[in-house]
């Protein structure tokens, strides 16, 4: 028999390995003989962070900073990227920059050089002119960060932002970057970017103000990559946008709602890129200028580009291409243009990767001009300029149904897109209505998107499945380390009232073929927040299916789980929250290595919370008899001030479950917890005992689930 998995988790995250310190039983149970009761009708199989806020309040930067950022400055620091910085990918799912980190408000270059470089996360508000000091001084941006300027109020002079290999979900947004340029146009000597890209990813360059540099507006190198750079204004410039330096291929690159004015050259270049998208920019050369356009759009080396509804005016050699390149066209403008205007080639089909929503190019000049650059509030701003339905940054309400079809008859064509089109802080239900089919990805619904639902649109919840295949040792592809178990999930629903309706949600991960990693937890669903409603789903894995939390230690946190199914065969439903497990079916499976032990429940409750109820449900599965306990009582941490329940009634127990259903975990007797039975029927229900507890008809009377869900009913 294998050992307790559970002995590798990640430290914060470990059930058991400290001594316990017992406490005196709270709750008298019964010893009497259970009255056996009608069993629960079985239901026809085709008929929801671990620890932690995912967010800070807002707060001072410290006796340096500026202080605590304007609410209204910071209206957009929830949103989310759309275009290829959306896609899950690299073991990032979306680019929401410093949203988990505190919001800190800066005006000096040293305050605005801290926080950007902190390895924690931060939302960054600037509110001054900063000058950079030498002049060229490119800030080495870390990982999730939002750097946003306050209105128009946020300038860097002088200098930019940098980087570097494996940086990832940054934000910069709202920004003037102007005036390092050093005296030579065609600057050879000076490498003064606005900002610079040397092998990031999952970065959104939005509503920047970007001009006058001795280099490069942006230059995105070394297969920086999962990029999106929208509503941007980039003039007064010669080497305005390239992208490459690289013999790789790899790199997914949207740019949209651009103004390219008075800018001669890489406009942008685009080289050796996997997956070119470029759509609705406005590229404009004002005649009686200084500044000529030398091209357009480039698709360099092995680019494949597509090219939607831009506008081209008064440009020398709009769109120009390599032998080995390739540029789809569709529904451009040109006016006044000369020069080479090419495509050819085959490209890709960029619905298969994100949704998003085309603007006619006659009114690409006059949206752009009006949208582009930094605003006094960037929703507004977008909301107004006619930006992509698929943003979840640029609009100020959503539909109430938002559809979702691999086969692109939907409005997009994975789920994680759909959410990321939902506005922060949304105040009505939304519904993500998901077409039959599987989609492998992971969905994370964050904490300011409430009042989401999936639903599966199929005559059968099996129609609809939501399925990766992450564990807690799986290795993240960016070499940051593994998932853990929290990190494993498929769909993480961190928002307060989350439901999904009709569909499977599973984690596929194959413990056989990965023995060699050190964690073989595996979460199909982890819930972090509160009224979460799991209405006629499937949640399958092996161990750690269902993940029934809370958004913080101190929060409550209900989830009400009503003619369903959960499947598993190791603490597969866990957690702090309180939750309702009604009319359902809990089925148990065999381990990788076809044995038959397990557990069904690992509550982790606070002392003044109720943990989990099973009731009016179905405990069976194709294992050996008396293998599988009912539940452990996981103290999460070694944490001896908490009081595990965990109360199973009115319920049907198959063979499979052990005549002493409860047990310990990780030193801690479970006789010193609250776990308990009533009025259970089947094979595996057993008689009241010092070693299977009863509850009087008393205490079951407050054991109910209008108990667990207090003031919450939840939708029907």
């Amino acid at each position: 028999m294998r050992a307790i998995e559970h002995e590798q988790r990640e430290p914060h995250e470990q059930r058991g390995h400290k001594t316990a310190r017992h406490r005196r039983r709270r709750l008298n149970l019964a010893v009497g003989i259970p009255v056996a009761m009608a069993a629960a009708a079985g239901l026809a199989y085709g008929g929801g962070t671990v620890f932690g806020a995912t967010a800070a309040p807002a707060a001072s930067a410290g006796a340096d900073a500026a202080g605590a950022a304007n609410p209204a400055d910071v209206a957009d620091a929830a949103d989310v990227a759309d275009g290829f910085a959306s896609v899950n990918a690299l073991g990032q799912n979306g680019t929401y920059g410093g949203r988990d980190g505190k919001t800190v408000t800066v005006k000096t270059l040293a305050d605005l050089e801290k926080y950007a470089t902190a390895s924690d996360p931060y939302v960054i508000v600037v509110a001054a002119t900063i000058t950079m000091n030498p002049k060229g001084k490119e800030i080495k941006v870390a990982s999730d960060k939002t750097i946003v300027g306050s209105g128009t109020a946020g300038q860097i002079v002088g200098g930019g932002f940098f980087l570097g290999q494996g940086v990832h979900n940054v934000i910069i947004r709202n920004l003037t970057i102007r005036d390092s340029y050093a005296g030579t146009w065609n600057d050879k000597e000076h490498d003064f970017d606005a900002i610079q890209m040397d092998g990031a990813h999952h970065v959104w360059i939005d509503h920047n103000d970007l001009r006058h540099m001795a280099d490069g507006l942006i230059d995105s190198r070394k297969d920086t990559t999962y990029l999106t750079v929208s509503w941007n204004k980039l003039s007064d410039n010669n080497k305005t946008f390239g992208i490459g330096w690289t013999e790789n291929t790899t790199a997914d690159i949207t740019i949209h709602h651009n103004w390219f004015r008075e800018t001669e050259q890489r406009n942008p270049s685009t080289d050796n890129v996997a997956h070119a998208h470029l759509y609705n920019n406005y590229l404009q050369d004002a005649p009686g200028t200084d500044i000529k356009s030398s091209y357009g759009n480039y698709s360099r080396g092995n680019t494949r580009m597509v090219l939607e509804n831009s506008y081209f005016e008064g440009f020398n050699n709009p769109v120009t291409k390599d032998s080995s390149a390739s540029v789809v066209q569709r529904g451009n403008v040109f006016v006044g243009t000369s020069g080479r205007n090419e495509s050819g080639g085959t490209a890709f089909d960029p619905k298969s990767f994100y949704g998003y929503t085309l603007d006619k190019a006659a009114d690409v000049p006059a949206k752009v001009k009006a949208g582009a650059g930094p605003r006094a509030n960037v929703r507004a701003s977008t909301a107004t300029s006619g930006t992509s339905a698929t943003s979840g940054a640029s609009r100020t309400s959503a539909a109430a149904t938002l559809t979702v079809a691999k086969d692109g008859s939907g409005q997009y064509r994975t789920v994680q897109a759909a959410v990321a089109a939902v506005p922060a802080n949304n105040p009505s239900r939304v519904t993500v209505a998901i077409k039959p089919g599987t989609y492998r990805e992971t969905v994370k619904i964050p904490s300011n998107k409430p009042h989401v639902t999936l639903q599966g649109t199929g005559g059968s919840r099996k129609d609809t499945v939501i399925v990766y295949a992450n564990a807690a040792g799986t290795p993240k592809p960016d070499g940051s380390g593994a998932y853990g178990t929290s990190g494993s999930a498929t769909v993480a629903a961190e928002a307060d009232d989350f439901q999904a309706r009709n569909l499977t949600i599973s984690n596929d991960f194959d413990e056989k073929a990965n023995q060699n990693l050190a964690g073989h937890q595996a979460v199909a669903l982890r819930t972090a927040a509160d009224k979460v409603f799991l209405d006629g789903v499937i949640v399958e894995g092996d161990q750690d299916t269902l993940l029934l939390d809370t958004a913080a230690k101190d929060k409550l946190g209900r989830a009400y789980v009503r003619n369903s199914y959960v499947v598993g065969n190791t603490d597969f439903i866990f957690g702090r929250a309180t939750a309702v497990v009604d009319r359902s079916v809990i089925t148990l499976k065999k381990r990788w290595d076809g044995s038959s032990q397990g557990y069904v429940t690992a509550p982790s409750t606070a002392p003044d919370r109720k943990g989990f109820l099973i009731t009016d449900s179905t405990v069976n599965g194709d294992v050996s008899a008396r293998s599988f306990y009912l539940g452990r009582n996981w103290h999460a941490g070694g944490d001896a001030s908490l009081d595990p329940q965990t109360t199973v009634r009115n319920s049907t127990l198959g063979a499979a479950i052990r005549t002493t259903p409860w047990t310990d975990m990780g030193g801690f007797s479970w006789k010193d917890d609250r776990f308990a039975e009533y009025k259970n029927t089947g094979a595996g229900s057993g008689p009241a005992s010092g070693d299977r507890p009863q509850l009087t008809d008393a205490q079951a009377a407050g054991q109910e689930t209008a108990d667990w869900l207090g003031n919450w009913t939840p939708a029907p």
